[in-house]
């Protein structure tokens, strides 16, 4: 579990083989290392380290690369990093299972008084999860959609911009997208069948 708080930026080094290394930018510590087998979010996709040290590394399946947008990325590239949260840690943005429902793709980028506001489009079937003013996770990242009518749009503050890779983001990039897990349970239990009736 996550919560879309992003607690570092790393940068790819290399992905090849099924296997992603990345500097781990500051991830951990010396007190409270990265530890084999250890969960992290990259760019909001749970993945599980398998070497850690100066670096990280981890396995990428078939299923992992074809739902999520991890298979773009370059060497050089900037990810956003947090670690699985532990029992009885400070939870700061919303319930984030690091599973991508899909990718949506950068539509629109404008300034606005101080924030920078961002417009996604959302594959079809993904779009009755938006709603105005819940919870979406984007490449990791907890934030707020606002105007969800086929595309949405989230205002991003300067540290989020500066603390993330959103500063990277052009028009037509793809993100990694996870709805909200809650409106999820909720739709299976009130949908037919046993569950719903």
């Amino acid at each position: 579990m996550f919560t879309g708080i992003i607690e570092a930026v790393g940068e790819v080094v290399a992905l090849r083989g099924g296997g992603l290394v990345l500097a781990a930018g500051g991830l951990g510590s010396r007190e409270d290392p990265v530890e084999i087998g250890e969960s992290v979010a990259v760019n909001g996709c749970c993945l599980t380290v398998t070497e850690a040290g100066e670096g990280l590394r981890f396995d990428l399946s078939e299923e992992t690369l074809a739902r999520t947008s991890l298979g773009g990325l370059r060497a050089g590239s900037r990810v956003n990093l947090e670690r699985a949260m532990r029992a009885g840690g400070r939870f700061g943005g919303h319930f984030v299972q690091g599973h991508v429902d899909a990718t949506a793709a950068v539509v629109g980028i404008e300034t606005r008084d101080d924030s920078t506001v961002f417009r996604f489009a959302v594959p079809g079937e993904y779009r009755r999860y938006v709603i105005d003013k819940g919870s979406v996770c984007l490449d990791g990242i907890s934030l707020t959609a606002v105007r969800p009518e086929g595309e949405f749009e989230v205002w991003v503050i300067p540290h989020t911009l500066a603390s993330t890779n959103l500063g990277d983001r052009r028009p037509g990039d793809r993100v990694n997208l996870e709805v909200d897990v809650l409106a999820r349970y909720v739709e299976r239990l009130l949908g037919p069948g046993p569950a719903g009736k």
